[in-house]
């Protein structure tokens, strides 16, 4: 039983039920490590000590590659595209590193040297959620490791909300700036608030005229739901299949009828934006802008959070600073005391004056 040293940490090296055993102290300085082979030997000696393999001889790129191959796949496509550049990150950096030599000062130095790298805070946010996430999976279900190193690293502050939403005169802009096929997208997505993927993945099956709504069958949070049609969408969506005559496939296309991808629709939205001298403007930004619009015209936080498909009502918090007038009645009861209050004054006046002219008939 002894101490040997690895990357400038110290592993301790001993035997355990008639095999070799390696495990490493997660500390740099040797005394450290000495105390903590002392405590094994301890736990040995008492029969406390029990030995988790897994941990000790499975590495992270291990974790990840399974991780990728059983869960990853089950998430929408750019979910799972986002978690393969994560791993281009971290893979470099705990690749190699057994699961019992991931210590949350590991993490905190990656998050260190991804801010050195100028990392956006989100960013790093999504790598250590990975990171969390595939440790859950491992330590609860695998049985790789004993406890999730991540339960002690903190996130990073994010701080880039956008709240830009169009105006009624930048519509008229944009729409006039664009073609007729992309001006349906447009007005659609400004009357439903639904996100790009969701449009383009939209079927004629999904849509019901006789209920007058239409059905997302898989949003970004895996769930479905059920959006009612206005009247504008309504005539939208009716007009294009009498035009089309379509019952099945997708509802949008390419003006020759081909699958709409998404980088020819983010191509010609941008060049009509530019055409419409709107700056700061992405297409996910007309959600935010049905949302807002939603919020102003008075309703409540909890059907914007119904038709936005959000799972809790945190994301849609955002928007309540659009709706004041929603507080009013907040501040209004206050002024149910302001008659009294001025009643119960004049009164205390009127006795106080009462009494200075008794004083002054009974002194004369």
């Amino acid at each position: 039983m002894g101490l040997l040293k690895r990357n400038k940490v110290w592993w301790m090296s001993f035997m355990y039920q008639g095999r070799q055993v390696r495990r490493t102290t997660g500390t740099t300085e040797k005394r450290l490590a000495e105390s903590i082979l002392c405590k094994v030997k301890v736990q040995i000696a008492e029969g406390r000590f029990f030995e988790t393999r897994e941990e000790q001889e499975r590495t992270f790129g291990e974790m990840m590659d399974r991780y990728l191959k059983e869960r990853a796949v089950l998430k929408a496509p750019k979910s799972h595209q986002r978690d393969c550049q994560a791993l281009n990150h971290l893979r470099p950096v705990f690749g190699e590193t057994v699961l019992a030599g991931i210590t949350p000062k590991l993490l905190a130095g990656y998050k260190t040297q991804r801010r050195i790298e100028k990392a956006a805070p989100a960013t790093i946010n999504k790598e250590l959620q990975l990171v969390r996430h595939a440790f859950n999976v491992a330590m609860r279900e695998w049985e790789w490791c004993r406890e999730n190193p991540m339960h002690r690293v903190s996130m990073e502050q994010v701080q880039n909300e956008v709240d830009r939403w169009l105006t009624a005169n930048e519509e008229e802009y944009l729409l006039t700036s664009s073609s007729p096929w992309l001006r349906e997208i447009i007005g659609f997505a400004l009357n439903t608030g639904m996100r790009q993927g969701e449009i383009l993945n939209l079927q004629w099956q999904d849509v019901d005229f006789a209920r007058g709504i239409l059905m997302v069958r898989k949003s970004k949070n895996g769930t479905r739901r059920t959006i009612p049609l206005n009247a504008t969408v309504y005539e939208l969506l009716a007009a294009k299949q009498a035009t089309t005559g379509a019952l099945r496939g997708p509802v949008f296309t390419t003006p020759r009828g081909n699958e709409l991808q998404v980088r020819y629709l983010v191509r010609e939205f941008c060049e009509a934006r530019d055409r419409a001298g709107i700056p700061d403007f992405r297409f996910h930004d007309m959600r935010h802008t049905f949302a807002t619009r939603l919020v102003q015209r008075g309703v409540d936080l909890y059907k914007v959070q119904r038709l936005l498909g959000h799972k809790t009502s945190l994301m849609t918090q955002r928007y309540a600073h659009h709706s004041p007038e929603s507080l009013r009645d907040g501040v209004n009861v206050l002024d149910e005391l302001q008659p009294q209050r001025v009643s119960t004054n004049l009164a205390q006046g009127a006795v106080l004056s009462g009494v200075a002219r008794a004083s002054t008939l009974a002194s004369s």
